[in-house]
């Protein structure tokens, strides 16, 4: 249970350093852009795949958020990432920041599925 909580702590100091790294003009455009969508969707309130839906729902947390910080990570050169890695500590203090832009995202990506489910059903019930 301890390897677990550590490996959430490092989580959540990657992601604040990835965030860092993202507003860094030293870091490459390819993983400032990678870094982007990364942090975006680690600090949107909503998830692509919503937590209620039994195992599926934390995937996207347990999956996609460390695949796409080890990606991010990786692209960034090392003495960029210690420096980041330093001020996300002085960062981490002040709590998650929320990205409201992304939330909007993928609203509008659930809504655009629900729409075109109901359209599908609405056209097999024609039959």
């Amino acid at each position: 249970m301890q390897a677990l909580k550590q490996f959430a702590t490092k989580l959540k100091n990657d992601v604040y350093t990835v965030y860092l790294a993202s507003k860094n003009c030293r870091t490459p455009w390819y993983a400032r852009l990678l870094a982007v969508v990364v942090v975006a969707y680690a600090f949107s309130p909503i998830d692509l795949i919503p937590d209620f839906i039994p195992i599926l729902g934390y995937l996207d947390d347990l999956i996609l958020v460390p695949l796409g910080l080890w990606l991010v990570i990786k692209l960034i050169p090392t003495h960029i990432l210690a420096e980041c890695r330093e001020q996300a500590l002085a960062l981490k203090a002040q709590g998650k920041p929320k990205n409201w832009l992304a939330a909007g995202a993928i609203v509008t990506l659930w809504l655009l599925l629900g729409f075109l489910a109901a359209l599908w059903l609405k056209h097999l019930l024609k039959r």
